[in-house]
């Protein structure tokens, strides 16, 4: 699917079909090229005439208010690559440091169920055992938005983009459970949308790691019922 922003394409991203317009609103916002700019507008792109639609290119619009976006080099795959920013530098360099006292504190108790909790709204892992998962949590457990994808870069997208057309970012109050390992990129999404702690089944990158505890952010991996790791903030006591 290529996404475009104010009639510029940015990029062309291999992802599982279904809330297309989240997937493109919220990788536009986690990759910094809104700018502050509001979505005014999403839609799937038309082509020569009223009647033909492009369900492969959908249009982000700002109403020309976001800064001039540029197209990326090459193409977003499912797979773990760097999305956006080169380096941390890069990424600290356009986003703040978390302020903790606007972010939830989520027991550890609670995080260690949250694994199961996302199951309940995982049906196309449920058919086919094939997909990613990213879900928001709220203090209560309950879980506010859950979206699937073939890459977990494009659930946690499609999470993003939700919140983002629901103004309901920043997302403190939230946590962000995603279904595989926690990379760069996923922490760099993650602290672009104002999470303050991530939950990760699997393990999470040293460099991940080191984003995690500058953005002032809670990372939790290998979390399972009665156990976790704790990697950032580094004082935080290990359950």
């Amino acid at each position: 699917m290529a996404i475009e922003l104010d009639g510029i394409r940015v990029t062309t991203t291999m992802r599982t079909p279904g809330h297309d317009y989240e997937l493109a609103s919220g990788f536009c916002f986690t990759e910094g090229l809104l700018g502050g700019a509001s979505v005014v507008e999403v839609r799937y792109c038309a082509t020569g005439s009223a009647v033909e639609t492009e369900f492969n290119v959908v249009t982000v619009s700002t109403g020309g208010v976001a800064p001039a976006a540029q197209p990326r080099l090459g193409t977003t795959t499912s797979s773990c690559g760097l999305c956006g920013s080169a380096s941390l530098d890069d990424l600290a360099g356009r986003v703040t440091a978390l302020c903790a006292r606007d972010l939830a504190r989520f027991d550890f108790d609670l995080i260690e169920t949250m694994p199961a909790r996302a199951l309940v709204g995982q049906d196309l892992f449920e058919a086919t055992g094939a997909v990613h998962a990213a879900a928001a949590f709220r203090l209560d457990g309950s879980i506010a938005v859950t979206r699937e994808d073939v890459g977990r870069h494009n659930a946690v997208d499609k999470v993003v983009g939700r919140l983002l057309l629901d103004g309901a970012l920043p997302a403190g109050h939230l946590a962000l459970f995603v279904s595989g390992r926690a990379s760069f990129e996923i922490v760099q999404k993650a602290w672009a949308a104002g999470f303050g702690t991530l939950v990760a089944v699997s393990a999470p990158t040293a460099l991940a790691v080191e984003s995690a505890r500058r953005a002032g952010m809670t990372l939790a991996g290998f979390v399972r019922p009665g156990r976790m790791n704790v990697y950032s903030p580094e004082q935080l006591p290990r359950p």
